[in-house]
């Protein structure tokens, strides 16, 4: 008798396909849709190599404009010029190049052939992405001074950092430009960081502790493919992102106390929810005004075996969901451009506007007057956003202090920089800056207010 043929592992689809996708997900991109958006049509065999190319395109695009410019005089249709542009950012860098240069170009000219728009233009794609290896060195020399080009920002976003930052700007944008870490927060309500990190070690999954709960994985890996998430032992969460619960919980008396009662304001997607969770047995009441989001965050406190109250709400307007019972604690993470976790989600850049700033900086100051109020006297409220934009963290904070006698500045690390050192004791042991970019004011309701 004979046995059963042991199961083959799937053949990785061609390249020409991940290409094809990663182009057809920049075109979205191009049209002002975030990365999610633009991916969520792919193939679900295809999804995660077009995500890790539109990426490395993505990470280029300053430099591609410019060169792109340089070798087309009449711009081609939006499919043939998003094919392009994937060639010409994927074959750019020698050094870091995901494929060699003749293998990328057959690959795209493969896949110009199967989409019926761009098919009658695939030996332009050809002879253009040919020139383009042959004039390298010139094409890249012949961008060098363009800023946009230089640093693969817009033009307005570099001006930005350059003046809210003055002695760092070229750091900051030197990070922004690089894939971040992938890092973890351990479920201490489950395990030990010690004790994942052995457990993973001898499974070969190398990693160093961050913070105070963090790992940063030496390599980054499919989350499915770690133990322990379905378990609920651990949770994808930036290192800078993890200081907010301690930082909200230290020093609030009955420290942990059930009878403790926190706010969660636009808490979605739920990662500082949870981990406020984790850390005590408060009473968390989680806001986001998206549905959806609100359903994602129920699921994964689930899976972290954790509970909260989670509300469809908009939280600046009180009057629809407020119950008239004072916190003892606010969390506001306000939504922002998201310029500090442009390692990340490298699409922000060219999503974002310069005209954005002033408008959220306006829904800024309203959710910071609306929640403070519902804070108890000797109550502690907790801002912070993933920018590096001085508007939305310590102009905001300074004009709010200036309005409101009643509050009074705490310890906290104020703004953290990608790429830069972080004076906060919390990460004194991110020797290699592995944080992205946030901004933490800790502020006190005064007692005798």
């Amino acid at each position: 008798m004979g046995t059963d043929a042991p199961k083959s592992a799937p053949l990785a689809p061609p390249l020409w396909q991940q290409l094809q996708a990663c182009a057809q997900a920049l075109h979205s991109v191009l049209q002002g849709r975030n990365h999610t958006q633009a991916l969520a049509p792919v193939e679900a065999r295809l999804r995660p190599g077009a995500q890790a190319l539109l990426f490395a395109v993505l990470r280029q695009w300053g430099r591609t404009l410019a060169i792109q410019k340089r070798l087309v005089q009449r711009p081609p249709s939006a499919a043939v010029n998003a094919l392009l542009c994937t060639g010409l950012a994927l074959v750019m860098d020698e050094a870091q190049a995901m494929y060699p240069g003749h293998t990328l170009v057959s690959q795209l000219v493969e896949a110009a052939k199967h989409n019926p728009a761009t098919r009658p233009q695939a030996s332009f794609i050809n002879a253009c992405l040919r020139r383009f290896l042959r004039e390298r060195q010139a094409c890249m020399s012949a961008t060098d001074d363009v800023p946009s080009a230089k640093w693969n920002l817009p033009d307005w976003w570099i001006q930005a950092i350059r003046q809210d930052h003055p002695q760092h700007w070229q750091t900051v944008l030197q990070a922004s430009q690089q894939a971040a870490p992938m890092v973890v927060r351990v479920n201490t309500r489950q395990t030990t960081r010690e004790a994942l990190q052995a457990d993973w070690s001898e499974q070969g999954i190398e990693s160093v502790a961050v913070g105070l709960q963090g790992l940063m994985l030496k390599r980054a890996m499919p989350v499915q493919a770690l133990p322990g998430f379905d378990q609920g032992l651990w949770s994808v969460q930036d290192a800078g992102a993890q200081l907010a619960a301690p930082l909200l919980l230290q020093g609030l008396q009955p420290q942990g106390s059930p009878s403790l009662r926190i706010l969660d304001a636009c808490a979605a997607p739920g990662g500082k929810t949870a981990h406020l969770l984790e850390l005590s047995h408060a009473q968390v009441l989680a806001l986001d005004i998206d549905a959806l989001r609100c359903q994602r965050m129920e699921d994964n406190l689930k899976r972290l075996q954790l509970q909260a109250q989670v509300k469809v709400a908009d939280a600046g307007k009180t009057a629809a969901w407020w119950d008239g019972q004072a916190f003892d604690a606010i969390l506001l993470d306000a939504p922002c451009t998201a310029s500090g976790i442009v390692r990340r989600h490298p699409d922000i850049p060219w999503l974002r506007r310069a005209s954005d700033l002033p408008g959220l900086a306006k829904q800024q100051r309203q959710l910071l007057e609306a929640l403070w109020p519902l804070l108890k006297p000797g109550g502690r409220m907790l801002y912070c956003t993933c920018s590096v934009f001085d508007q939305e963290g310590a102009a905001q904070i300074q004009a709010f202090l200036a309005r409101n006698t009643q509050a009074r500045m705490l310890s906290a690390p104020m703004q953290l920089m990608p790429g830069l050192a972080s004076q906060s004791l919390e990460v004194s042991d991110n020797g290699a800056c592995e944080h992205d970019g946030f901004f933490y004011a800790l502020l006190e309701r005064r007692v005798d207010a």
